[in-house]
């Protein structure tokens, strides 16, 4: 876990929700948020998915769980992507600029949990069990 930013503001950086609309991290500010960067190509991050499905189901309402994908080709291959997988509980979140991973310098998959007010708490790169007891745990630092 990279601590190194702890109590810093979320970017403000732009992406899409499932509907096209234009959204930032500020739009989900209230109860924590944890940002997964993601694209259909990485394999860590396909491995990683089903529990992030299973975490936002899990969670409910206590927690946002955003997977942001990086993929430059946005909805024409992230769509496909979660039809396949069936998905329940995550919604597609595009930034197809990629905006996030190359602003924050981050390798894919990076998550970082934000707390209720937008601060980083914490983030994470690579292939993690977010379902576990060892996420469980370590999502009760936003609390």
């Amino acid at each position: 876990m990279d601590r190194s930013h702890k109590g810093e503001a979320a970017p403000s950086i732009a992406f899409q929700d499932a509907a096209g609309k234009t959204v930032t991290l500020a739009s989900f500010k209230g109860k924590p948020v944890l940002l997964n960067l993601w694209a259909t190509w990485c394999i860590p991050c396909i491995k990683e998915m089903p529990t992030l499905d299973a975490l936002a189901g899990s969670q409910g309402a206590a927690l946002h769980v955003l997977a942001v994908s990086q993929d430059f080709k946005g909805k024409e291959v992230v769509v496909p992507f979660f039809q396949k997988n069936g998905f329940k509980h995550l919604q597609p979140y595009i930034d197809a600029d990629a905006a996030f991973s190359l602003g924050l310098g981050a390798n894919l998959p990076t998550t970082i949990l934000f707390d209720s007010a937008g601060k980083e708490v914490w983030r994470a790169s690579g292939e993690k069990d977010w379902a576990g007891p060892d996420a469980a745990a370590l999502l009760t630092e936003a609390r």
